[in-house]
């Protein structure tokens, strides 16, 4: 039995694709070559228009670029931060474009993240800072500032003006409770994460266990239930086909303990990396989360979409095939990749 209650406007979605980690393939249909050797990613603005964002001369030597990548939105902010004024410009109009795209297709937030940006940790700060005031010029919804360090976090809320509403902060785990702090300084929206003082939770009960004492302590830091979002952390059922059912588990164990009031969802995306027909795995995997009480995602809602989710024929073979492997009972997700082969998902 369902444990979320509503539809599709009920459930809180933070757009997840401002992220430096973000890819496009070099020989994929969004990557071109131009006749002087410069290598772009397309894109198309507002009015439909078709533009490219160039790679600068040193992406070439990056990892990324040597896995026949281009890191796009990394692109973009090193153009914004050291670009000249019409590499700046190309830069804010592509993330800006972005932005618009996640708000219309119906984010509640936008999150925005620079970690890969560099290990230097004055780039990452000059990174968001300039993400943050190059978004909040268009967003119409508020920011979710997002970084495996405090410090960004703050540099980030610092930025943000507030003109789209409360922004949010992603995120507090245990290994750093005191971000609590920027929380109820900033009167932010918080994401709490079930990591572990000393890494990642190995199954359904390390999570409820790292949730309830960090969540225990933002209650007690006087931030309401309802401006708690609870990432209950996704693994790729590639790696282990328990990772499904152990993030399931906790979000029901988690929604029971709390109740209604808290937000529970987290990275649903996560568990499709590895898997052909990502959009398939997740969709099921969110109506599974649903069902297992959650009412919130980070997610890219152009691709995943929350209506679609909810109403999926679940007696169809792509998706009796992808609830088997997501609840753990497709070794090595070998049926699963078996009918991709065939082409047997295409109707999913």
């Amino acid at each position: 039995m369902s444990r979320f209650i509503g539809g599709s406007d009920d459930f809180t979605v933070i757009g997840e694709n401002i992220h430096a980690s973000r890819v496009v393939l070099r020989n994929g249909r969004r990557a071109v070559t131009l006749d002087d050797g410069t290598e772009a990613v397309t894109w198309k603005d507002g009015s439909g228009e078709e533009r490219l964002l160039t790679l600068p001369e040193h992406f070439k030597e990056s990892q990324a670029y040597g896995q026949n990548q281009h890191k796009h939105f990394m692109i973009a902010i090193w153009k914004g931060v050291h670009g000249d004024a019409d590499e700046s410009a190309d830069g804010a109009a592509f993330v800006q474009r972005e932005a618009v795209r996640q708000a219309e297709a119906g984010a509640n937030f936008l999150d925005l993240n620079v970690d890969e940006v560099s290990p230097n940790v004055d780039e990452q700060t000059r990174s968001m800072r300039w993400l943050v005031e190059t978004v909040q010029q268009v967003a119409t919804v508020p920011l979710s500032i997002d970084s495996s360090l405090p410090a960004i976090i703050e540099e980030g809320l610092a930025a943000y003006d507030g003109s789209a509403g409360r922004p949010m902060l992603n995120s507090v785990a245990l290994e750093r409770i005191d971000t609590l702090d920027l929380v109820t300084k900033h009167n932010a929206h918080v994401v709490i994460t079930a990591a572990g003082r000393d890494g990642m939770p190995d199954n359904t009960d390390e999570r409820v266990e790292n949730v309830s004492e960090v969540l225990e302590a933002a209650l007690s830091a006087g931030i309401p239930p309802g401006d708690i979002h609870i990432d209950g952390l996704v693994f790729p059922i590639a790696v282990d086909g328990r990772y499904g059912m152990d993030y399931l588990n906790a979000i029901t164990k988690l929604r029971d303990k709390f109740g209604a009031d808290v937000h529970i969802g987290g990275g649903l995306s996560n568990v499709s990396f590895g898997i052909p027909n990502r959009r398939l795995v997740n969709d099921v995997f969110l109506h599974m989360a649903i069902e297992h009480g959650a009412d919130s995602g980070i997610i890219d809602p152009i691709t995943t979409k929350v209506a679609r989710s909810l109403d999926l024929d679940t007696d169809s073979e792509p998706v009796q095939l992808a609830l088997d492997m997501l609840h753990g009972n497709d070794d090595y997700c070998m049926n699963y990749i078996t009918a991709h082969r065939d082409g047997r998902l295409r109707r999913g």
